[in-house]
């Protein structure tokens, strides 16, 4: 591979936009001479994590991963944020790969028979992250008015929890983390992006490589200072000094570990009642969606512990989205049990909900290949896809051609009918173009 690939491949995920266009064009380039080639295969990722919440890649490096990976399509989902939307669509276009956007936030679900429990939030009881897929461009602006307050408010709690934390690093003998400089300076948030706890663990991390290097000085620093359990995992990783990923899996033990020593509840300025955020993901013509996590065992993404969730209650759960309003549930097959997942497929079948597919990516250690959505028993979820990158398509043209408008042709087939009629749809659109062509503009409107 040449140096001017190899140099565009390293700015493909520089914080500066223009940077990443122009990368994102040598590639691009590239390609459609053929000097790139990318492999092939059937797989699909709807949950990709960007810069403008919190990940190693840029909306043009998160395209180019999933492509470099064989995947056909690959979905945007940032936290409290779409503002990496116009890019990520400009990276699918110009690589030719599928492409899904929507938005990731957490939900109140305080005025529900659950507002007490335990949802999917590690984090909080009562509070619930759901996810918004399927949103055409057209509707981004609106998206990034409705979540500019929620960004707002959870930075006020953030400048809150770096105090917090300031105290313990005062106490471990680390230099005070700066909000200004060293958590919102290196995220995307002057951009329209969104600022989370694991910006300001890796501005952790950050101070605490400045002071012990990288290697096994950090794992015994984290053992007796700062009073952490490693495990024989997490502390392999960081005795070495040579892993690519050292920033990475620290900071998945600090959020493990650290992170509820100084966390801060959101409040409802920054977890809007559910039912509000439901109303509006169907006003904007996206569709609601419930995350199920499930209880957890070892978490893929390294930075959760053990622990129980919906599972206990979950024949109770799927009624009450149904009445709020959800469209769709998605799950990550590699995260739980056929068992578990068996159990929300049948459920999603009985309630008439969509299923989505998605896997967590906001590591660099993390592989954008989802394997197991090629197993027979997921194999819907790829025609899920396909049917979410229909709708989000021919919803940019006209609203009433969305998967659950009422008023289109196909809007009185059976739920898993019209799933399948938008993948066909979905399978043959140019992947090249934002619109799709007149002839399956006809084909959609006439038959």
């Amino acid at each position: 591979m040449s140096n001017t690939i190899e140099k565009a491949e390293q700015e493909l995920n520089s914080p500066l936009l223009q940077k990443r266009k122009d990368a994102l064009q040598v590639i691009a380039e590239a390609y459609k001479n053929g000097v790139i080639e990318f492999g092939k295969n059937e797989e699909v990722n709807n949950h990709v994590h960007t810069m403008f919440s919190f990940s190693p890649y840029s909306p043009a490096g998160a395209v180019y991963g999933a492509k470099k990976a064989g995947l056909q399509a690959v979905g945007l989902m940032d936290h409290d944020s779409i503002a990496g939307g116009n890019e990520f669509l400009e990276a699918a276009s110009l690589l030719g790969i599928g492409s899904t956007t929507g938005f990731e936030i957490r939900v109140s679900f305080k005025d529900t028979p659950f507002g007490d429990h335990r949802l999917n939030n590690p984090d909080s009881t009562g509070i619930a992250y759901m996810a918004v897929h399927g949103i055409p461009q057209k509707n981004f602006a609106k998206a990034q008015k409705f979540l500019s307050p929620v960004r707002e408010a959870r930075n006020n709690r953030n400048r809150a929890q770096v105090d917090k934390l300031n105290i313990l690093m005062k106490e471990w003998g680390l230099s005070r983390i700066d909000f200004e400089k060293d958590v919102y300076g290196i995220s995307q948030a002057a951009a329209g992006g969104s600022i989370t706890e694991r910006h300001i663990l890796f501005a952790a991390a950050e101070k605490i490589t400045a002071t012990f290097g990288r290697g096994k000085k950090v794992a015994e620093f984290l053992k007796s200072a700062a009073k952490v359990e490693l495990s024989d995992k997490a502390e392999r990783h960081l005795s070495d000094p040579d892993n690519p990923h050292y920033l990475y899996d620290l900071l998945g033990t600090l959020k493990i570990n650290v992170l509820p020593r100084f966390f801060i509840q959101p409040n409802e300025e920054e977890c809007l009642p559910v039912k509000a955020v439901v109303d509006f993901a169907l006003q904007i013509k996206g569709i609601p969606t419930y995350s199920y996590l499930g209880d957890v065992g070892e978490s893929p993404t390294g930075d959760k512990k053990a622990q129980k969730f919906e599972d206990s209650y979950i024949e109770q759960l799927f009624p009450v989205l149904k009445e709020l309003g959800f469209k769709a549930v998605t799950y990550m097959p590699p995260r739980n049990t056929k068992e578990q997942l068996s159990r929300v497929i049948s459920l999603c079948g009985m309630y008439g909900l969509m299923q989505i597919s998605g896997v967590d990516i906001n590591s660099s250690r993390q592989s954008f290949s989802c394997p197991e959505v090629l197993q027979d028993m997921f194999k819907h979820l790829n025609d899920s896809t396909w049917a979410l990158i229909a709708h989000e398509k021919l919803t940019q043209y006209r609203d009433d051609y969305s998967l659950l408008d009422g008023n289109n042709r196909f809007s009185q087939l059976p739920l898993e009918e019209r799933i399948k009629k938008y993948s066909g749809f979905g399978r043959i659109l140019d992947l090249h173009k934002p619109v799709p062509g007149k002839e399956i503009l006809m084909e959609f409107t006439n038959g």
